[in-house]
């Protein structure tokens, strides 16, 4: 398998497995388990979904890092991609964790979907 690098690409490959839905289901899943109380219309637009994960990523960074971690922690993301992120400019930081979620979780759908 073979990693989306942008928002973009991982967003067009999803649509073209016909997977989109599937992606937003295992997000507020995965949101729920973290004890988080957002859930993600399956009609959401992908910029409005893009948009209101990195806003609840950051403020998660900003108000309750505990819970941000555990979602990190339940999500499954990579603790060696989540260090290798600069922390300087928290709203750049919270852009590519949020990316960092949407990639694990479509590697959940996918891999889910494959076999």
């Amino acid at each position: 398998m073979q990693l989306p690098t942008t928002f973009d690409d991982l967003i067009e490959e999803a649509d073209n497995l016909n997977l989109y839905k599937k992606l937003i289901v295992q997000l507020n899943k995965d949101f729920l388990l973290a004890n988080l109380d957002l859930g993600f219309h399956e009609d959401i637009l992908p910029s409005s979904l893009k948009l209101l994960l990195h806003e609840t990523v950051y403020k998660l960074i900003q108000e309750k890092f505990t819970e941000y971690l555990n979602l990190l922690y339940i999500i499954d993301v990579s603790e060696k991609a989540i260090k290798s992120l600069s922390g300087e400019d928290t709203l750049k930081l919270a852009e590519e964790v949020s990316f960092l979620i949407l990639r694990r979780e479509w590697q959940k759908v996918w891999f889910r979907n494959s076999y």
